[in-house]
């Protein structure tokens, strides 16, 4: 190919559909379990089937792609494994109401026909992410892709829970869980949004029971109790205080009457009881309230569910029964009121649990439920990140994990949903067991205990009886994405695969679901594998607005990244979330920011098209000879010059994407590319041409760029000379510093470089004299630059033609002293190292000094209001720390401003 075959528009949607389809049918990213080469692996973070791309996906999958290509570049033999989740509870939202439009339930269905119109709905709708994911150029192992309910999968959860079971880490209890009243299902603690409302604090009197002995005695004949949820006093067992309150110590052991209802409850003391909350006695409901519940099977206090699944008052709700619970807590408040129990009510703030995906109001509710005895997992998942097996970055996300595991609870995993992995469970119906929730003692009290099997059962083991029933809840999503690192390898065989890639290398994710997935499997990796699950684990930013905001719809201020590509192209969006990808810091994006990336891909299209045309008919395989009939170790000194500086880049970028700075890798090589590559060595080069050096700059930049936006450098490599159509940059070899620049040339042109860095930062300060002064090109200026050295100075010489003819320059004096800078612009560029332009005749002074006085004053507002602002104690500690960097940086800018224009407006001055 040639360059007249580059358009000179580049059209980013052809090029990504062109290449997409390419890599995709050459199977180009499938890696090869048996083949050489250290191994690299990743699992990515699996989407819901349910899902669309967003920021958050696009943000991860980008800086995942970044490692896998450089690392498949890197001679590693590396395996990205794709996949989705399941996502029970969002998934079966999304089919049920697609049976409401058809006006039916999932229970006008049954399970197995509901099951089956989910797996429909998965092979039509369910790998829309996929697609996207494939679109955003994701070079992951298409052909080993994994869902969480595929059928490898499947028997892997089902070991899973058998291994644990048998190790007594799995069991089932009468517990207070999380319930959601629209999903019908437990959540666990951490799938609970707790926001903070604007509430209220109710005080109810509970009378004392009639007792003559305490009439005599003069102790008072109510208690006073303060609470947040007055209808869940239906369900009441007891008053707590604190046993050393004095205000109470009579009453301990007797009786108080429960108003509105015929009941009587004791009087209790517990040390957890805070005396200085409210009046100091607090209502005792076990079944309806978590800190309740401990303290009630302390103290053996009988529970009572005043709840239907589905939050309504149930027959233990007496006069309320049937009332939805915010209906009952307005008509029990009106009652109390009524009948002179209630003493007041206070406005109070408090933080309400929310179900995470419907929004509903999570509800504290007493039922039958399997859980994970999380602790003996937990320390083995502490140990391995104290020791360093694995290891967080940034470092500061490792105090918010071992604070997490060090105080983890018992972990809900059964769901009151059908989609999903059915428990492992069956119950023996032979004989009826006693119901639990009458169970006082709290054993489950069962004849016949579950049977946790691999496989079906035929009979249970105890009676022999062949009527069994499996359990109808299924497991918490979060248990099979827990398996994920090796249920995806082939696990529980011991597969080629499993072998050669666990552990994985890295784990990409958000810090949001660090409790959700990270801790889940850390602690499964290491119980079923005897190995942590990862090496590294790299906690990437948040992507907000332009102002720092989080995206939601509700505030209009979402960007859709398949907009965003439609628009600026995939490999612009990409560079821009690589370049803002800061540790530590949370992205603030805008499309102004993409379309300056948008502006850099099309100056490497352009800055390529232009290279192309120099090339000509250069063959690579050739004789390694310039233009001029230089070889490489006779190259101009501006060869030498981007060489070095390739060299530096290629040494930064490599260490960056090592340790996960993103933003400094995809700066630093734009910095070479824009500035060095394309604002001087394509200049230089116009003056005298090397071939060999072009082409080696612009392979090397291609392969440098690829990992960060793969489309663009893949259809400019397939036309430089000597490219086949069967290779793909992402084959090619990452650079090293020895084969950009040899050991033996490198004193050389680290010299020359030196020299060329000198004669830039000359015609630099003379451009910036014409272009802050508003000096027409067509009008020429005399130059003079001072050099204390006498080295610098004949360099300066030697360069002379050089300079004037970068600079536009009619004149070039080279100075063994400063010059009177009276009447003159004047740059300092070092020590030793000054710039004078003599500006009479170029320039109004007179309009000048009035220009800059203007200009002057305004800076120094800037810089009054600066220092102001960072003086501000307020501002510094309670400001993002990005802002106040950002404001340090801004004033250190504006000073060496307004110190350069008051040099100047004192040298015009008359």
């Amino acid at each position: 190919m040639s360059f007249e075959e580059l358009p000179k528009v580049y059209e980013p949607k052809e090029v990504e559909e062109k290449w997409l389809k390419r890599w995709l049918d050459a199977r180009l990213f499938h890696a090869d379990a048996n083949g050489k080469g250290e191994a690299f692996s990743i699992v990515i973070p699996p989407p819901n089937v349910t899902g669309s791309l967003h920021m958050g996906h696009a943000l991860n999958n980008t800086l995942q792609d970044i490692l896998v290509r450089y690392k498949r570049m890197k001679g590693f033999n590396a395996l990205w494994v794709p996949g989705t989740d399941h996502a029970g509870i969002a998934t079966q939202n999304v089919v049920e109401r697609e049976l409401k439009k058809e006006g039916k339930k999932r229970q006008d269905l049954g399970r197995e026909k509901f099951i089956e119109r989910v797996w429909e709905w998965k092979k039509k709708s369910g790998d829309h992410i996929v697609h996207q994911l494939k679109r955003l150029g994701s070079s992951c192992d298409w052909d080993r892709e994994r869902f969480t309910m595929d059928e490898g999968l499947s028997r892997a959860v089902r070991e899973a829970f058998v291994h644990l079971y048998e190790k007594k880490l799995i069991f089932r209890d009468l517990y207070l869980i999380n319930w959601c009243p629209r999903c019908h299902t437990a959540l666990s603690d951490i799938e609970v949004e707790h926001q903070e409302t604007n509430g209220s604090l109710w005080f109810i009197r509970y009378p004392t029971a009639p007792n003559p002995l305490l009439i005599k005695e003069g102790v008072p004949g109510e208690v006073i109790v303060a609470t947040t949820r007055p209808e869940t006093m239906l369900g009441d067992t007891a008053v707590a205080v604190h046993p050393d309150d004095e205000r109470y110590k009579a009453l301990i052991g007797q009786k108080l009457k429960l108003p509105l209802t015929d009941r009587e409850i004791p009087v209790i003391a517990d040390h957890r009881v805070d005396k200085d909350f409210g009046t100091g006695a607090v209502k005792v409901t076990p079944a309806h309230d978590f800190n309740d519940f401990a303290l009630g099977n302390d103290h053996k206090l009988p529970r009572i569910n005043i709840f239907t699944p589905d939050a309504h008052m149930n027959e233990n709700g007496g006069d309320y029964e049937k009332m939805e619970r915010f209906e009952a807590r307005k008509k029990i408040v009106a009652d109390l009121e009524e009948k002179g129990f209630l003493v007041k009510t206070e406005p109070h703030k408090l933080s309400v649990g929310h179900c995470y995906r419907c929004r509903t109001v999570v509800e504290p509710y007493l039922s039958l439920q399997w859980f994970v005895k999380t602790k003996p997992l937990a320390e083995r998942a502490l140990q391995a990140v104290r020791d360093g097996r694995t290891a967080f970055h940034p470092e500061n996300w490792t105090k918010t994990f071992v604070n997490w595991m060090e105080n983890i609870k018992d972990w809900c995993i059964s769901r009151q949903i059908w989609w999903g992995h059915r428990i492992p469970a069956w119950y023996c119906e032979q004989a009826t067991a006693p119901n639990p929730l009458l169970n006082k003692e709290g054993a489950l009290g069962e004849v016949c205990p579950p049977i946790v099997a691999r496989e079906t059962p035929t009979k249970c083991p105890k009676c022999g009886s062949a009527n069994l029933r499996q359990e109808e809840d299924v497991l918490d999503t979060w248990f099979s994405s827990g398996l994920w690192p090796f249920s995806t390898l082939g696990w529980p065989d011991q597969t080629p695969e499993l072998k050669k890639y666990y552990p994985t290398s890295v784990l990409v994710t958000a810090h949001d679901i660090i409790f959700f997935w990270v801790a889940r499997m850390m602690m499964f990796g290491l119980e079923m594998m005897d190995e942590a699950p990862f090496k590294d684990v790299y906690i990437h930013a948040l992507v907000r607005d332009a102002q720092g905001q989080k995206m939601s719809k509700s505030k209009g201020n979402v960007i859709d990244p398949l907009v965003i590509m439609d628009q600026f192209g995939t490999d612009a969006f990409r560079f821009t979330l690589a370049a803002l990808a800061a540790q530590g810091r949370d992205i603030k994006l805008s499309e102004q920011v993409i379309e300056g990336y948008r502006n850099f891909a099309n100056k490497i299209w352009n800055a390529s098209r232009f290279a192309l045309m120099n090339l000509g008919e250069f063959d690579p395989a050739g004789p390694t000879v310039g233009a001029n009939g230089h070889s490489p170790l006779h190259n101009t000194p501006y060869d030498h010059w981007i060489l070095s500086k390739l060299r530096t880049t290629v040494a930064a970028v490599s260490s960056a994407i090592e340790g996960y700075e993103f933003d400094v890798a995809a700066k630093t090589v734009y910095q070479f590319f824009w500035h060095d590559f394309c604002d001087w060595y394509l200049e230089f080069s116009k003056l005298e041409l090397s071939k060999p050096v072009l082409y080696q700059v612009l392979t090397t930049s291609l392969t440098l760029l690829h990992p960060f936006m793969p489309f663009l450098t893949e259809e400019i490599a397939h036309r430089l000379p000597g490219v086949t159509d069967g290779e793909s940059v992402s084959k090619w070899a990452f650079p090293t510093t020895e084969s950009v620049l040899p050991a033996a040339s490198r004193k050389t042109a680290e010299a020359d470089a030196e020299v060329v860095d000198l004669v830039i930062s000359v015609i630099e300060a003379v451009r910036t004299v014409r272009g802050e002064n508003r000096i027409p090109p067509s009008k020429e200026m005399m130059s003079k630059v001072f050099a204390s050295s006498a080295a610098r100075r004949e360099h300066l010489k030697n360069w002379a033609s050089v300079i004037q003819r970068l600079a536009r320059t009619a004149s070039l004096e080279i100075l063994d002293k400063p010059a009177a800078p009276k009447g003159m612009a004047h740059v300092v560029i070092a020590e030793g190292l000054e710039v004078f332009i003599p500006l009479e005749g170029l320039v109004d002074f007179a309009a000048e000094v009035q220009r800059l006085d203007k200009e002057i004053g305004k800076l120094k507002s800037t810089v009054d209001s600066r220092e102001k602002r960072l003086q501000d104690a307020n501002f510094v500690t309670r400001a993002d720390p990005e802002v106040v960097e950002e404001e340090k940086a801004s004033l250190v800018g504006a000073k060496s401003k307004l110190a350069r224009l008051e040099e100047t407006r004192r040298n015009f001055a008359t």
